[in-house]
């Protein structure tokens, strides 16, 4: 159970707990079988704040469902005022909506989204009550190469490297973004940032094969704290987000500490692929669920889809039975779908499509919360269950 405080009290337990030294108690108090989540942030804005415990209490109960670039483009179309290829099959759209900050600096992201628009929709998806959370694809700094460029860069980019600079560059573009997004009276927009995601696979130059687990942690370390510190952004809630893996410490391998981090999360276009291969992701929803009791940390299927969707009832026949196994695997925050990039990758329906019928039963199911049932939860008091 999840007990909501009011944000006098909330914050006066963060301050308290964020000055204990075990990683453990890092945000995180509690009364007999009731443990209160607050963000890493001992600073964070009220809304984040807000959002978070949420987020938390909703977790209990539901999962939000996301899906990448939703309101960018779908099939057929791309950059209407507010569109999505979800909500034009079932009438509702996504809680949660993904975004990418590939290419920032350009006047389009990797996607070929513009970063302008992508801002406008930001803020519209706050005022509609829905979640904004952000990856970021970024080019290999030293090279110049692609995020898929495994050549060095690490260690070329953290303080005392050749290409520090380069990144603090980098990082003044995502400040002015994350900045940027602000409420009608001023406030700043909460992002759920997700940085350097699928360390622990071999493709991007931030993984396994390009550098160590300390330079990882030192990486994104530093980019936790130069947003907080010398940017003074306390909009940012921070998920660390694997790919698959076994056990809890490979998990952990890689991962920056308790005070960088308030979402365990991973990517799975394995596991959740077909049935038969599901036992997978139960394994690491119940290792993230221990984790996340006892680090104070939200959890979520950050990413994961089937190209193309092959199988007509994979929501209801793949996806669900694993969410409900097992209660521990029904506290997973969100489950974010990746993009309709075009008729050979897509990962979510659309109007035609064979799977739109059973995502709709998907959609009407219990556990799942789209973008009209996440209505107030930017509000102190919560939002009706």
């Amino acid at each position: 159970m999840v007990r909501i405080l009011s944000p006098v009290l909330l914050l006066a337990i963060s301050v308290l707990v964020s000055s204990c030294k075990s990683p453990k108690e890092n945000g995180q108090t509690s009364a007999g079988d009731e443990v209160v989540y607050v963000l890493s942030d001992s600073l964070a804005d009220p809304l984040a704040g807000i959002l978070f415990r949420n987020l938390s209490r909703l977790s209990d109960d539901f999962i939000l469902v996301g899906h990448q670039d939703a309101l960018a483009y779908g099939m057929g179309w791309k950059g209407d005022e507010f569109r999505s290829d979800i909500n034009d099959v079932c009438g509702d759209f996504p809680a949660v909506f993904g975004w990418d900050l590939g290419h920032i600096g350009e006047p389009e992201n990797i996607d070929g989204v513009p970063f302008e628009k992508m801002k406008q929709w930001m803020i519209e998806v706050f005022k509609r009550g829905g979640i904004n959370t952000v990856s970021w694809h970024i080019r290999n700094i030293v090279s110049g190469g692609d995020s898929w460029d495994t050549s060095s860069c690490v260690r070329g980019i953290l303080p005392g490297g050749e290409f520090h600079h380069a990144y603090i560059e980098k990082l003044d573009l995502v400040s002015d973004l994350f900045s940027s997004l602000k409420t009608g009276k001023g406030d700043l927009i909460p992002v759920l940032f997700r940085p350097f995601h699928e360390m622990n696979g071999d493709w991007f130059w931030w993984c396994s094969k390009s550098c160590t687990p300390e330079e990882y942690k030192a990486l994104f370390q530093f980019t936790v704290n130069y947003l907080r510190k010398e940017k003074q952004l306390h909009n940012i809630i921070y998920v660390y987000s694997t790919d698959v893996f076994s056990t809890e410490e490979e998990y952990l391998t890689y991962y920056p500490g308790d005070d960088y981090v308030d979402v365990l999360g991973f990517d799975d276009y394995h596991s959740l692929d077909k049935k038969e291969n599901t036992h997978g992701t139960v394994v690491m929803l119940e290792i993230l669920d221990a984790l996340g009791m006892e680090r104070s940390k939200l959890i979520t299927i950050s990413e994961t889809g089937v190209e193309t969707i092959p199988d007509e009832t994979w929501f209801t026949n793949v996806v669900l039975p694993t969410l409900k196994t097992n209660d521990a695997t029904m506290k997973a925050s969100w489950i974010l779908f990746w993009r309709n990039g075009r008729p050979d990758h897509f990962y979510g329906p659309y109007p035609g499509h064979p799977s739109a019928a059973d995502f709709i039963k998907f959609k009407e199911d219990s556990i799942t919360l789209f973008l009209s049932g996440t209505r107030g939860i930017y509000e102190p008091d919560g939002i009706e269950k």
